[in-house]
């Protein structure tokens, strides 16, 4: 797939004239050009990017990750890979499992093994301590080239395949005070943790007006019309410019300051951005299951 470097700024959050700057001073990327001597940049490009943000946040100067061998880019990537490695043997041995039939396309084998944890251990537990490590290791063995697109959208499927399962085996849910409106917004994809906090809150017994991935601000305006909505949630996880995410959550918390807005996702993001009074920025799963007990005792 081609980017231009517009596209790269808004996949890595590092802005074009930085990108370009890069560039010219420690030759961190060598873009192809078009026929109009227009910078074009590939997968191979975008991943470089990626993990030149990633390893320069260990504390290293850009100029010493730019100067970093493939190789040594990739010895970065494997000691990621390895901190995803649960202490737990149980629980690491489903993740490696569940991954190994992934990556074979085995659908059947997949679908036994987590089955299995699902029964034994609850869609809760089995998320947290084996669906997200697993993710988390396909988005760097992505990086790293380990795997290719289709292995990683296949295993993404089957994971949703199971959350939506699970979220139809749940009870209807009538009559509430309130409601939440779980949206992710108009340039992110990956759904599959809003699809978990779908889960959680319709298991505590709370009304979700779901939309999914890519949804514009406008059909968002037109959902907020439901006056019973008194929570909105929404994930920001890929890197963008700050000025970007900024405006979008502004626009949201002054439009709605009566509601509350919890937000999720890129932690390096959202701890540089404005946060509005009625925003709440939850850290991980226990905080977001502590802010429903809130609500729930709120009511």
């Amino acid at each position: 797939m081609n980017y231009s470097i517009s596209d790269l700024e808004q996949l890595s959050g590092v802005q074009v004239h930085t990108i370009r700057i890069w560039e010219r001073r420690y030759n961190a990327l060598e873009p192809m050009r078009s026929a109009g001597n227009t910078r074009m940049y590939n997968d191979d490009h975008l991943r470089r990017l990626l993990n030149i943000v990633s390893i320069s946040q260990t504390g290293l100067k850009i100029s010493q990750v730019c100067a970093l061998s493939e190789k040594e880019m990739n010895d970065f990537l494997k000691k990621e890979i390895d901190q995803t490695v649960s202490n737990d043997a149980h629980f690491e041995y489903y993740t490696s499992q569940l991954l190994k039939y992934g990556l074979v396309y085995d659908e059947s084998g997949f679908d036994e093994l987590i089955n299995k944890c699902i029964h034994d251990n609850g869609m809760i537990t089995t998320y947290k301590q084996v669906i997200y490590p697993l993710l988390v290791r396909l988005g760097l063995m992505w990086r790293k080239d380990d795997i290719c697109p289709a292995q990683e959208h296949f295993l993404s499927n089957l994971v949703r395949q199971k959350l939506y399962a699970a979220i139809n085996d749940l009870p209807a849910v009538n009559e509430v005070k309130s409601s939440w409106l779980l949206f992710l917004p108009e340039a992110e994809g990956h759904d599959i943790g809003l699809l978990f906090a779908n889960y959680i809150l319709k298991q505590a017994g709370q009304k979700v007006i779901y939309l999914g991935g890519r949804v514009p601000l406008d059909s968002v305006k037109d959902a907020m019309q439901n006056k019973q909505v008194k929570h909105m949630l929404l994930f920001m996880v890929r890197s963008q410019p700050l000025e970007t995410a900024n405006d979008y959550l502004s626009e949201l918390s002054t439009a709605y300051p009566e509601n509350r807005i919890h937000l999720a996702g890129n932690g390096k993001l959202i701890s540089e951005l404005k946060l509005g009074k009625n925003v709440n920025w939850f850290q991980s799963i226990n905080e977001f299951e502590h802010t429903i007990k809130n609500v729930l005792n709120a009511n």
